[in-house]
């Protein structure tokens, strides 16, 4: 139930939902003074976000700075959470904007900084009608010359609470020990960090997949809207109201 009840919460975060619920009252209201107060509230929505220094602002508070490991340490392994890849209607798998992500644990591990990458990622779908993302990752690792006694993967996980508990049982089942390199995306690091700590591991944060950084001044980075924005926004509101449902409730 409250896999569902994350999905409904991410679609009523988005203010693309914001802005279609006004335009439905606006329309159907007959109250003049109210109609009018809403329609200065769609304008404020619709104005702040797709500001695009509003955003970066807001992304560059919220995400977890960039690390640098020492290339000396050795990881005993670091934990790749999933997200950045799925399946079309043939189930072919498909990396998606966020495969970021991959490349840096595939990087981390040719370097010699981590010695297995622990894969947590299954379907995060509602309608649970495809197969495992760690499955499609498992071969792209292998096509990236990781050997497979260096890949632990956990498949049934479906979303970053899961991620957190299920890695747990099969990190302790294998006797791996820690520090172990954490590997997600900048804005997902802070609530994955949380997470995995509660679950008792001893993490190593490696933020990557910066989308958002300190960028030189442009009109169109600063003043000119982006409608897609709207978008963008659902994501990191998710992230920044997901972990305060974990310190309020503990699942996130």
């Amino acid at each position: 139930m409250s896999f569902v009840l994350s999905k409904v919460l991410f679609f009523l975060l988005s203010p693309v939902t914001w802005l279609g619920i006004l335009l439905l009252i606006i329309l159907f209201l007959n109250e003049t003074k109210l109609k009018r107060n809403l329609k200065i509230l769609f304008v404020i929505i619709a104005v702040l976000f797709t500001n695009p220094y509003v955003y970066r602002k807001a992304v560059m508070i919220w995400q977890t700075a960039p690390v640098e490991l020492n290339s000396k340490t050795t990881y005993e392994a670091g934990i790749l959470l999933g997200g950045f890849s799925g399946y079309d209607i043939s189930n072919r798998g498909f990396f998606n904007p966020a495969s970021d992500r991959f490349i840096q644990a595939a990087n981390l591990y040719h370097q010699g900084i981590i010695k297995k990458i622990i894969m947590t990622g299954g379907n995060g779908t509602l309608s649970n009608d495809e197969p495992a993302e760690s499955l499609f990752v498992y071969d792209q690792l292998l096509k990236n010359g990781i050997p497979k006694e260096a890949i632990v993967l956990e498949s049934n996980s479906r979303n970053t609470y899961e991620n957190a508990i299920f890695t747990k049982r099969i990190v302790d089942s294998l006797k791996i020990t820690g520090p172990l390199v954490l590997i997600t995306s900048a804005t997902h690091m802070p609530r994955s960090e949380k997470l995995f700590r509660k679950a008792g591991f001893v993490i190593q944060p490696y933020p990557c997949d910066y989308q958002v950084y300190n960028e030189r001044f442009q009109i169109s980075n600063t003043f000119a809207p982006d409608p897609s924005l709207l978008v963008y926004w659902k994501h990191l509101l998710k992230e920044m109201v997901g972990t305060l449902i974990y310190q309020g409730f503990g699942k996130a």
